[in-house]
């Protein structure tokens, strides 16, 4: 969980998530959307993997990145669950 909340702590990490809501994105449409170079994007990808909080996905020369809606229902649940403890 320690991973999650680190990569949660991050404004630009929010934004990647907040975009893939809508929609997987590349890495490239990704950049576009930020004023930093792509080895930083791509950083925060990797973070955020390894965190579970998106897939990647290769289709031809591309990766598609998507949030992963599970690992957010887990987080969700787990929230609920230590704030319904007394």
């Amino acid at each position: 969980m320690h991973k999650v909340f680190k990569a949660l702590a991050d404004p630009t990490r929010i934004k990647i998530l907040e975009l893939l809501k809508k929609r997987s994105m590349t890495a490239g449409e990704i950049s576009e959307h930020f004023d930093m170079k792509k080895p930083s994007i791509s950083h925060h990808l990797s973070i955020l993997s390894n965190a579970n909080l998106i897939y990647s996905e290769k289709k031809g020369q591309f990766i598609h990145y998507s949030i992963n809606l599970t690992m957010l229902q887990e987080i969700m649940h787990w929230i609920l669950v230590l704030k319904n403890k007394d």
